[in-house]
C-alpha cells in the first residue's frame, strides 16, 4: 500500500549563500540592546524605551515614538527595530476569526502565520523556518524544501504582528490579546533550535523585554529530532512539546516521515515521554489522518502499545484531518473511520481528541499560500 509514496531527501543545512536578516531587538537580551546602540554612538538607555514601544505598546509608526528625540529617533529605530517582513496577502476565514497571512522576508523568501480566534482564546500559528528540509511526502512544505532558517525576530515579529491585528480590533470579534501560539507552521522548528528558543524566550520574557507570555500558552512541534527533545527537556521553559509522530510502526512512518530512518517510534517516543517525565508537561501526539494510509483501526491499537509508558496522564493523541494539497495522492481520512481510530484510544485509557480544522476555504495547509504565490 505504501510502495508508491515518493519522498525527497532530508535536508538539515540551509543553502548555503544567503544573506542574513538585520539585527533587531528581538534577537537581542536587554543587555545587548543597550550595547548595540552604544555600538551605534546612541545612548544605550533608549533601548528600554525601543523595547516598550514594540513589545508592550505595539508601536510601528516611529512618528508615534514621541518619547524619542526627534533629531535622533530615524536613528534609533533603524538600529535596533529594521524592518523584517511585508505583508503580501491575508486571506480571511470562518466569519473573519481566521486570518492567514503571506509573507515575503528581506531576501524575498515566503513564510506564512495563521490567527484563529476561538472563544475564550486567540492561537497564532507562526512559521520557524522559510521551506522545510523534512521532506514529509504528505506536507506542502515538506515537498518544496528548505529556503533558509528564520531568525528569532522574523518569528517573533509574526507574533507581534497577529498581537498589533487584535489591539487594533482589525480581527472579528473585538480587539484582543494573542494567549496561544504554537510552532506548527512551515519548517521544522528543532532544526532550527537557537532561534527558536530565543523567540520562546522573547515571547515570555518580562515586559517589556518581551512579550511575557505564559510559557504554558506555547507549543513546540517537532517531526522527532531525539537530541534536540532532550535539550528542551533541559531548557527549563515549560513549553507544550506537540510530536508530528502519524504512523505507530517503522515500515510506515519511514515513507511518512523520513526522519524516522534516523531515530525510530520507539526512540522517539522515548524521548518526549522523557519531556513530559522532566518537565511534568503533557506530550501532544500529532497524527494526521490519510485515508488508507495510516487510519487503520489494527493501526490505532499499535499506537496505544506503542504510547504505553508509564502513567496515561503524559500524553493527548490529537488527530487531525488532512490538509489535502491538490494533486497529492494522500486524502482525508472518512469521518468513520476517524471515528473508530477515536473510539480504540479512548477504550485503552488514551486522551484523544480531533483537532478542530479552520480556514479549509485559504489554502490552509502550510506551504499552500507561499507555494501558490510563487
Amino acid at each position: 500500500m505504501t510502495e508508491s509514496i515518493k519522498t525527497l531527501p532530508l535536508v538539515f543545512e540551509e543553502p548555503k549563500g544567503r544573506g542574513k536578516p538585520p539585527r533587531h531587538l528581538a534577537d537581542l537580551t536587554p543587555a545587548e540592546r543597550k550595547a548595540r546602540l552604544e555600538e551605534l554612538g546612541l545612548p544605550g538607555f533608549r533601548a528600554r524605551q525601543l523595547s516598550t514601544h514594540y513589545f508592550s505598546r505595539l508601536v510601528d509608526d516611529p512618528e508615534q515614538m514621541t518619547d524619542l528625540p526627534a533629531g535622533q529617533r530615524a536613528e534609533l529605530v533603524e538600529g535596533l527595530l529594521p524592518h523584517l517582513m511585508t505583508p503580501l496577502k491575508t486571506q480571511e476565514a470562518d466569519r473573519g476569526t481566521t486570518r492567514k497571512t503571506l509573507w515575503k522576508l528581506f531576501d524575498g523568501a515566503l513564510v506564512e502565520s495563521v490567527l484563529m480566534r476561538y472563544p475564550g482564546r486567540v492561537t497564532i500559528c507562526v512559521s520557524s523556518q522559510a521551506g522545510c528540509g523534512m521532506a514529509c511526502p504528505f506536507c506542502a512544505t515538506g515537498q518544496g524544501g528548505l529556503q533558509r532558517n528564520m531568525s528569532t525576530a522574523e518569528i517573533v515579529e509574526q507574533v507581534v504582528a497577529g498581537a498589533r491585528a487584535l489591539a487594533r480590533d482589525e480581527v472579528a470579534g473585538g480587539p484582543g490579546r494573542i494567549s496561544n501560539v504554537v510552532f506548527m507552521g512551515m519548517g521544522e522548528p528543532m532544526a532550527n533550535y537557537k532561534a527558536v528558543i530565543g523567540a520562546v524566550r522573547r515571547l515570555t520574557d518580562p515586559t517589556p523585554d518581551g512579550l511575557g507570555m505564559s510559557a504554558r500558552g506555547i507549543t513546540v512541534s517537532t517531526v522527532g529530532l531525539v537530541p534536540r527533545i532532550n535539550q528542551l527537556a533541559e531548557e527549563g521553559i515549560p513549553v507544550t512539546l506537540a510530536l508530528s509522530l502519524h504512523a505507530p510502526d517503522d515500515e510506515l512512518r519511514d515513507e511518512l516521515v523520513p526522519i524516522n530512518t534516523r531515530w525510530k517510534v520507539g526512540e522517539t517516543v522515548e524521548a518526549a515521554w522523557n519531556y513530559a517525565r522532566v518537565t511534568k508537561r503533557r506530550v501532544s501526539i500529532e497524527y494526521a489522518m490519510m485515508r488508507g494510509i495510516n487510519d487503520q483501526a489494527w493501526r490505532a491499537d499499535l499506537l496505544a502499545d506503542v504510547l504505553m509508558r508509564g502513567d496515561w496522564g503524559w500524553v493527548h493523541v490529537n488527530l487531525i484531518p488532512l490538509n489535502e494539497v491538490p494533486g497529492s495522492q494522500f486524502t482525508r481520512s472518512t469521518d468513520q473511520d476517524t471515528d473508530e481510530f477515536v473510539r480504540r484510544l479512548l477504550a485503552r485509557g488514551i486522551p484523544t481528541t480531533v483537532r478542530d480544522t479552520r480556514g479549509s476555504d485559504i489554502d490552509a495547509a502550510c506551504g499552500q499560500l507561499a507555494a501558490t504565490e510563487a
